[in-house]
């Protein structure tokens, strides 16, 4: 890794954690040829991109596989139960997957903080959890698995319509908070002795309703859709749900991520107008990119939206030393 990917390296994670995103301090010689170029031939590479962007934004190929598995993921769950055929046992919190442990990361942290010591029978299903997500990418959790992270998708389109019509506005918020959040609920384990995150978590709400039946909870998960229709798009998941840090730390060392290509890049931005979580795209404004090929940061979910939208394939999934191979 080069100096300067180095220190992006660095400014993702403090991106991640909260950080506004923000211009580089150095750019490498071959990037900055590219910069000058472009601005040159900006007019006429910005028109081709219109016509490029047409054909490229009808395809949802990354979108309507992450759709699949999820749906399929959670239904895996629903039937396990429902016909007692034992392959996916439990909820996403903790279940079993023909015999092998599987506990959610962000719940087990919670549970020995709650019980203030080391449970070996947590950490035993909490490494194979880890071990997974290491290998496909941290917050691959959160897009290709979790549940509400599928419905706030749909709430999304819902509140961009109302964006359109001008009857809503989208209204930003600190992303501190959800590291303040994940500090909260855990001082709260400790003080309490009891996972209050679990108790609230829109995640394990639908997980249990999809495989145990509706419960009264679920009036939290529809005010949290409210809110986020109506007031700010995707606010659970960008500004306060712990599990999308938790992951994002694994997702530092996952070698499967979005890699950045500078010379192909039109720079007309509807990348990150898809992007659920458009801050690990900041690289891709013009002038950004501190080299000629990028990873994006470990906040990003691999929801493979951007990969989709980018009419150039500017934007692709790449495996950490793969590619070179091959």
């Amino acid at each position: 890794m080069n100096q300067f990917l180095k220190r992006r390296f660095f400014d993702q994670i403090a991106v991640m954690f909260g950080r506004e995103a923000r211009k580089p301090a150095a750019i490498s010689d071959r990037a900055q040829e590219i910069h000058i170029l472009k601005r040159a031939t900006n007019k006429e590479r910005l028109q081709q991109a219109m016509v490029a962007h047409e054909k490229a934004s009808k395809v949802h190929t990354w979108r309507n596989r992450r759709w699949a598995v999820l749906i399929i993921a959670n239904l895996m769950f629903t039937f396990s139960f429902w016909f007692d055929i034992q392959i996916l046992e439990g909820a996403l919190t903790a279940s079993r997957f023909v015999g092998f442990h599987l506990i959610d990361l962000n719940s087990a942290l919670q549970v020995m903080l709650a019980h203030k010591h080391i449970i070996v029978n947590l950490v035993i299903g909490t490494g194979t959890v880890f071990v997974l997500w290491l290998l496909l990418g941290g917050r691959t959790f959160c897009s290709w698995v979790c549940p509400y992270h599928l419905v706030a998708e749909w709430a999304e389109k819902i509140h961009l319509w109302l964006v359109k019509k001008k009857l809503v506005t989208d209204q930003a918020i600190d992303r501190r908070l959800r590291t303040g959040s994940w500090l909260v609920f855990a001082v709260l384990a400790v003080a309490t002795g009891y996972t209050v995150f679990e108790s609230i978590s829109p995640t394990g709400i639908l997980s249990r309703a999809l495989i145990y039946g509706p419960a009264l909870a679920l009036l939290w998960v529809l005010a949290l859709l409210v809110f986020e229709v109506f007031f700010s798009r995707r606010a659970w998941c960008r500004y306060a749900c712990p599990i999308g840090l938790t992951y994002g730390v694994v997702g530092i060392f996952s070698p499967v991520r979005i890699k950045y290509k500078l010379d192909g890049c039109f720079h007309e931005g509807d990348c990150r107008k898809v992007c659920l979580v458009p801050h690990v795209l900041d690289t891709v404004i013009k002038g950004r990119a501190v080299d000629t090929e990028v990873p994006i940061g470990p906040d990003c979910t691999r929801c493979g939206l951007c990969v989709d939208t980018c009419p150039t394939g500017s934007l692709t999934f790449d495996v950490k030393g793969l590619s070179k191979l091959l």
